[in-house]
């Protein structure tokens, strides 16, 4: 039998799709970032997920975009692959793409579009029908800021129980405690933010999907080191200098300044899918100076 809470125990990076000037996707770049990562320590990825703009893919670029980190990663490292839609049947399809093309779960979001339907009963009706269509495990991804749907910790609860169902991302902006007592030998519970990455980690937790590991993989996974260790001096002011980055780039300008610190990272962040823009004069200088203050950039690969 697969243990899932030791496969799912490290950091997970949560891979951007890089686009050219022209908004088409740069295959080459983004193999170029997965052999980058597949050196840095982190334990895998999950592709397709809010910072590899899922929702501005078109379906073949999305299966593309898969196959081509399952191609490059290291034989070691697991893939989550966001099965992202708003009906069960179109979820249920990708998942079924996925697993054939060799992913290790299926992450799936919230449907949203319907969000006042979105009730304890259908949200357990919808992550049910999927995790029992076909043998890939899933995790919940539990991302209100996105969705504007907010898992309960009953439904979180009541899911768990599912044999295949096996965890969750959190990426609400507060509040992953309330998850902490649902962590067990087979459902796993991983921050979905470095703001909360090190504490939860401290508490008990063992994984997380942090946006800061797309420039800084390597700090990434030296801060779950500490956080595996438990509280200490070291790892709280490390965490502090992690969570003051983060706020710095994630937290004030969103995938367009994730791929701007990975540009000055010597990482291919290159464009954001239009509408979102790319950084550009004070907005890049204020990233370049965060990442200076940080004292994190010995730990980047510019290789």
């Amino acid at each position: 039998m697969t243990n899932h809470a030791q496969r799912l125990q490290g950091v997970f990076l949560p891979v951007t799709t890089p686009f050219r000037e022209d908004m088409s996707v740069d295959y080459e770049a983004l193999k170029v970032n997965v052999h980058l990562y597949s050196r840095s320590g982190a334990h895998g990825y999950l592709a397709l997920g809010s910072n590899g703009e899922n929702r501005c893919l078109r379906e073949d670029e999305k299966r593309r975009v898969l196959e081509t980190i399952l191609k490059y990663k290291h034989p070691g490292q697991i893939v989550m692959a966001g099965c992202i839609y708003d009906s069960t049947p179109l979820t249920v399809e990708f998942m079924r793409f996925a697993k054939d093309a060799g992913a290790d779960y299926a992450t799936l979001l919230s449907p949203s579009y319907f969000r006042k339907q979105m009730t304890h009963e259908t949200l357990i009706d919808y992550f049910t029908e999927c995790a029992e269509s076909l043998p890939l495990p899933v995790l919940l991804y539990n991302a209100p800021g996105f969705t504007g749907v907010n898992l309960a910790t009953e439904t979180v609860r009541e899911l768990a129980g599912h044999p295949n169902i096996v965890g969750m991302k959190d990426s609400a902006s507060e509040g992953i405690e309330r998850f902490y007592e649902l962590q067990s030998e087979t459902f796993s519970v991983m921050a979905g933010s470095a703001n909360f990455f090190y504490p939860s980690l401290t508490q008990g937790l063992r994984g997380g999907v942090v946006s800061v590991g797309n420039y800084l993989p390597e700090a990434a996974v030296d801060l779950w080191t500490l956080g595996m260790s438990g509280v200490s001096e070291e790892g709280d002011e490390f965490h502090a200098r992690m969570v003051a980055l983060n706020k710095a780039v994630s937290g004030a300008w969103g995938v367009p300044g994730v791929k701007c610190a990975m540009d000055l990272c010597g990482k291919a962040g290159l464009w954001p899918r239009k509408p979102l823009k790319r950084l550009y004069g004070d907005a890049r200088d204020s990233i370049q100076r965060a990442l200076h203050d940080s004292g994190l950039l010995s730990r980047a690969d510019h290789d």
